[in-house]
């Protein structure tokens, strides 16, 4: 799965749009809140994370945006998605 099958995903089940980052394919401006963002990390790797109050609290990290975009939704929709 990549950002864009995340997306996707994410908004058939349901999810405000508001409620989810993604960088460079799915970001609301001005941005909200509160969200759930999926971002390039430092190095070559990927961040999950929640931004809440004003500070991105990152979650997790992964070396593939497959693994990152799988675990976000899993943590969101609580379902496995689409595998690759």
């Amino acid at each position: 799965m990549n950002r864009h099958e995340l997306a996707e995903a994410l908004t058939a089940a349901g999810l405000p749009p508001e409620s989810f980052q993604i960088a460079e394919v799915h970001e609301t401006s001005p941005p909200p809140t509160d969200f759930w963002f999926l971002r390039p990390g430092s190095g070559d790797g990927w961040e999950v994370g929640a931004y809440e109050r004003g500070q991105f609290d990152v979650r997790a990290n992964f070396d593939t945006e497959s693994d990152a975009a799988q675990w976000m939704l899993t943590t969101l929709v609580g379902q496995r998605g689409l595998s690759g």
